[in-house]
């Protein structure tokens, strides 16, 4: 089995690249990268003779397909803007693709390609991350055990780091769009627009994460959720989380630049130069995130340090009584399963676990086969259940 990487010298790409290297069903992954300096580095540092390195510009669009023959499944690592391009090129290659998330916007674009999918036998998964992704299957695993839902909250619980660390935890783009595009929520059974940042509640998390203070984002799994479980009436669902994991010091400084024009697209003239505030913004931003190798899975005698827990709580209703669902995935990394958990769906779609057609991960990943493999990586699972006495 072949699993390609796309992107897999980045933050997250590496982690998926670590978790197929080591996983016995996968023969060979392949970085496929721009940067061979840092794809160099991750092999480095892995050293698994399964890895094979690729220099790949996915601009290039016929090099890019060309370089996908023999894959059994991609992973989509890049920043999300990459999405659509890179779905048509797995098209085009027959290759299976999965993603880890398209901000809800581009995910509802890349559902529109179910048919093509469909038509040439060939499977996708959207937003198959951390969260999203893991959040999905939870709330699959509760659907499955309800009649009924009225809600689905998902809570995305990271430990915080110190007020004076000038840090972030994932890709700047991604992070800037998630901290200043309006979140979308779905309730009273309509999608709706709220304000960035907004909502806040407190919520209490296994310690020593403890109680964080939660806020909603645009995030892809409200974009599928209330699609999947309609028919169970489902009338609110929402995604917050504190402050991306970064302190929130942090995130009053970037929101200050934000404010200030610095993450818009629009050029603008400097000395006779056309640039885009965002591009000046991104690249001065760029060594804020930690070394590559910060992000890969601790060493097995590490001692349990929780650093995240993904959570979603699912109310609704069995045989007619109330009933909820706290569903919870727990890691001593907290980066670990926004890697681990593509991985994992980029091995069953070489296998051909998942029908043809394009997918939110409720739909088409058994949830406890899922959490079993992601328990084999140390992430762990834990379900409680609240109902009245009778």
């Amino acid at each position: 089995m072949r699993i390609t990487v796309l992107g897999g010298a980045g933050k997250m790409g590496s982690i998926a690249v670590q978790t197929l290297a080591n996983d016995p069903r996968v023969d060979q992954v392949v970085v496929a990268d721009i940067n061979m300096e840092q794809a160099r580095l991750v092999a480095d540092y892995l050293g698994s003779p399964k890895i094979h390195l690729q220099q790949v510009d996915i601009r290039d669009r016929d090099a890019f397909v060309r370089s996908l023959e023999g894959s059994h499944a991609l992973v989509n690592a890049t920043v999300y803007y990459t999405n659509l391009p890179v779905m048509e090129a797995c098209l085009r290659a027959r290759v299976p693709y999965v993603d880890l998330g398209g901000l809800f916007h581009t995910t509802r674009k890349q559902l529109e390609l179910d048919g093509r999918f469909r038509e040439v036998g060939l499977s996708a998964v959207l937003g198959m991350g951390s969260a999203p992704g893991i959040p999905n299957v939870q709330a699959r695993y509760a659907a499955d055990r309800l009649d009924r839902i009225e809600r689905i909250h998902i809570y995305d619980g990271i430990k915080p780091p110190p007020p004076d660390q000038l840090a972030f935890t994932y890709a700047v783009p991604t992070i800037l769009d998630e901290l200043t595009m309006p979140p979308m929520v779905f309730r009273d059974g309509e999608f709706m627009v709220c304000e960035p940042l907004s909502e806040f509640e407190e919520q209490c998390f296994t310690p020593p994460l403890g109680v964080l203070p939660m806020h909603l984002s645009l995030h892809s799994e409200v974009a599928t959720l209330p699609v999947s479980f309609a028919e169970k009436g489902v009338q609110e669902v929402f995604f917050k989380i504190n402050y991306w994991g970064m302190s929130r010091e942090t995130v009053e400084k970037v929101r200050v630049l934000a404010e200030f024009g610095l993450n818009s697209r629009e050029p603008v003239e400097v000395r006779g130069q056309k640039v885009a505030p965002r591009d000046v913004l991104m690249a001065l931003l760029a060594d804020k995130v930690p070394p590559v190798t910060e992000f890969l899975a601790p060493p097995a005698h590490q001692p349990p340090d929780w650093t995240k827990e993904i959570r979603t709580d699912v109310h609704g209703t069995k045989d007619g009584q109330p009933v909820t669902y706290r569903v919870s995935a727990l890691t001593v990394k907290g980066a670990l399963p926004t890697g681990a958990a593509p991985a994992i769906t980029a091995v069953w779609l070489a296998e051909g676990r998942i029908p043809p057609g394009v997918h939110p991960p409720e739909q088409v990943l058994e949830p406890e086969p899922f959490f079993q493999e992601l328990r084999d990586l140390g992430i762990v699972t834990q379900v409680a259940v609240t109902r009245e006495l009778e």
